[in-house]
């Protein structure tokens, strides 16, 4: 199943319907209630970058979901040289959000927050929000496509416009 087909099924099954409703991922993944319930300060985390970027908690939650199972500490799986030996990662993407060096140091430069880390639920769910409405700005894909925003969240909002996602 593709990125985009899991995004979307995350989004409209399991019940993450975020207006009805520390440490390791939540017991039920797929249920934003739930997810809520057992580790309220995501939520408060969530509705937060919401009220101060626009992108809703289940646009985030789902985001963090496809990117990392909700493990503060993922990585991309290292290539392997000679079927043996553990060679290079394909990217430095890391943390919750799975964010390349690079464009977390424009966030945290652009927002003077150098303390912040991609392991940190609450700063992550920050840049979510902070680079959906940069996609937002620069794309024109509206702030409640939670597929669209997650293909250029993905891609970048220059792949994005090139249509990386389309391949």
């Amino acid at each position: 199943m593709g990125r985009r087909a899991v995004l979307t099924a995350v989004l409209l099954g399991g019940g993450l319907g975020w207006a009805a409703c520390g440490g390791g991922p939540p017991k039920e993944p797929e249920d934003l209630c739930s997810i809520f319930r057992e580790k309220r300060h995501w939520h408060r985390s969530a509705e937060r970058s919401y009220e101060k970027w626009g992108i809703s908690p289940a646009i985030q939650l789902a985001i963090i979901h496809q990117e990392s199972s909700f493990r503060s500490n993922a990585r991309p799986p290292r290539e392997q040289i000679l079927w043996i030996f553990p060679g290079p990662r394909p990217s430095s993407a890391y943390g919750y959000g799975q964010v390349i060096d690079e464009t977390w140091d424009d966030y945290r430069r652009n927002l003077d927050r150098s303390g912040a880390s991609r392991r940190n639920f609450s700063d992550v769910v920050d840049f979510i929000g902070w680079y959906g409405d940069r996609i937002h700005r620069r794309t024109g894909i509206d702030k409640n496509d939670a597929t669209e925003l997650y293909a250029a969240y993905h891609e970048g909002p220059g792949g994005y416009l090139r249509g990386n996602h389309l391949s």
